[in-house]
């Protein structure tokens, strides 16, 4: 029998979608893009003339101009050092490189929030753009490490040897043939940092630096007006296209699948020679700045704090009901990716990149405006559930359905559509040929999407505090509680055991990038 080509395959598949799968898919989209109705609803209750007024005003200059420097500056240095570092990893000669990969990812389990607060409680001179530059490049650059090192591991070693036979150095090969190569996996992170500073809230809170984010929640807690402060969070949700657009236009329509494998050997790696003593110095610099400064600040608060008190019972409820929330938030919004990326990968065209780019939009906005429709939603279409945890597992899972988007989307891409094709005409239906080929290889892109939204749930702040059921309180909140009263003794037990709890998902996240992630 003759294998269906992948591009043949691909174009019969792109042309019809399953009724099912579209409205699965268009059910996922609307359901979240729910905060974006209620911004706009919201929004027209002002006249055009006071929601002018109201952004001509010199602090909302402030707050723009403070929001896209952070955007830029923070996007390009997380990209920069992601992409820098996943290639001397995955490319040099650099000794000890499983350890170094270990380490670059460890960031994760280090919360942008509790970042914030290590380098606060150690010096207060991070309280500046810098400072905040500094925590976010330091919180986010794995979100573009890690999907970067996974790139570089498929990648197929001989495209590279071509290139390096043709004369070129590895400067020039790394330009000219792996970063395009690797391009998706890069655009895919830096879309993700781009949407995590639009909607950051707590790191720059602690870090005293103002954003629209910072304001939309000052303006709800001060004073009280719904209108103005979603009138901000409509600029967010701007940027956010911008941003989309942009990595849409950027990533391009090539498609990246392949039938074979490549070739199953390492390259030969780039001698650093000289440089080699700088390249280890820099790296020891920056996981020194992303982990030792806020760990050790951690451990000398809860030794020395002068509020330091350990309530086990606290600890150990708000312990339980993270984990579980987390894993049932990073299932949800995995589960609802699948269709999506389904759509956006096997089925392209127009309504396919509608339904996929409506994921990300609340991504960008802070947790309380996701919060507030819901329970305007639930208030008025579903009474029973406001205030239960399904309204709460529905805001994490609309607020980071863009981490599982990427994660799925990245591994559905290198699964040909030939395969399926050929199960098919072997007897299998459409839904057996999916699970039974697709599924397992795209395993261990969805175990690392329900480690990342675990991640990102176990961390979640507004949303949570807004939205948890009366009782529930989760590591997070409690860090919040008394991190924001200045109570850093109280607060690092808590900071410690979210750290701690993050580290397995780490671990898994590491393990499936250095496996491919396919």
């Amino acid at each position: 029998m003759t294998a269906v080509p992948a591009g043949t395959g691909g174009r019969r598949a792109h042309q019809r979608a399953p009724w099912p799968l579209v409205l699965i898919g268009l059910l996922v989209a609307a359901a979240s893009l729910v905060p974006l109705g209620y911004v706009l609803w919201t929004t027209s209750e002002l006249e055009p003339g006071q929601a002018s007024d109201f952004l001509v005003r010199p602090r909302v200059g402030e707050l723009l101009w403070n929001t896209v420097r952070l955007l830029l500056v923070g996007t390009a240095l997380s990209v920069a050092l992601g992409t820098a570092a996943a290639w001397v990893v995955e490319r040099t000669d650099l000794p000890g490189r499983g350890w170094w990969h270990g380490l670059l990812c460890a960031p994760l389990a280090v919360p942008a929030f509790v970042n914030g607060y290590g380098w606060v409680s150690t010096t207060h001179a991070v309280q500046s753009f810098g400072g905040a530059v500094l925590v976010v490049t330091l919180s986010y650059y794995p979100l573009v490490y890690l999907p970067t090192v996974a790139a570089l591991r498929r990648l197929d070693p001989s495209v590279e040897e071509v290139a390096q036979s043709l004369g070129h150095g590895a400067r020039g090969v790394f330009w000219r043939v792996t970063l395009p190569a690797i391009s998706p996996a890069v655009l895919g992170g830096a879309l993700l940092v781009g949407l995590h500073l639009l909607a950051e809230y707590g790191a720059l809170q602690l870090l005293n630096y103002p954003t629209l984010t910072t304001a939309i929640l000052q303006q709800y807690a001060t004073v009280f007006n719904g209108p103005q402060a979603t009138l901000l969070a409509l600029v967010l949700v701007g940027f956010c296209a911008v941003l989309l657009v942009l990595e849409l236009a950027l990533r391009g329509r090539r498609r990246r699948s392949r039938v074979g494998s490549g070739v199953s050997r390492t390259g030969e790696r780039v001698p650093l020679g000289r440089s080699r003593a700088a390249v280890v110095a820099g790296l020891s610099l920056l996981v020194a700045l992303a982990l030792v400064v806020p760990v050790a600040s951690l451990l000398r608060w809860l030794v020395r704090g002068t509020s330091t008190r350990l309530d086990v019972d606290s600890l150990l409820g708000a312990l339980g009901s993270t984990l579980a929330l987390a894993a049932a938030g990073g299932a949800l919004a995995t589960a609802l990716a699948v269709p999506v990326v389904w759509l956006a990968v096997r089925h392209r065209g127009p309504l396919a990149t509608l339904v996929e780019r409506s994921t990300y939009v609340a991504g960008s906005l802070p947790g309380i405006v996701v919060a507030l429709a819901l329970v305007t939603v639930s208030i008025r279409v579903l009474p029973a559930l406001y205030q239960t945890v399904v309204v709460l597992l529905a805001a994490y899972a609309v607020l980071f359905l863009p981490r599982a988007v990427v994660s799925v989307r990245a591994s559905l891409e290198l699964v040909p559509p030939g395969l399926d094709e050929v199960a098919r005409s072997l007897g299998c239906s459409g839904p057996a040929a999916a699970a039974r080929v697709t599924v397992p290889l795209v395993a261990p892109g969805l175990a690392a999407s329900v480690a990342l939204v675990s991640l990102a749930v176990s961390t979640e702040l507004t949303a949570t505090l807004l939205l948890a059921p009366i009782g529930t309180e989760t590591l997070s909140t409690r860090f919040w509680s008394d991190a924001s009263s200045v109570a850093y003794g109280a607060a690092a037990p808590y900071a410690l055991a979210l750290v701690l709890l993050s580290v397995p998902a780490t671990w898994l996240l590491g393990r499936v990038s250095l496996g491919g992630a396919s």
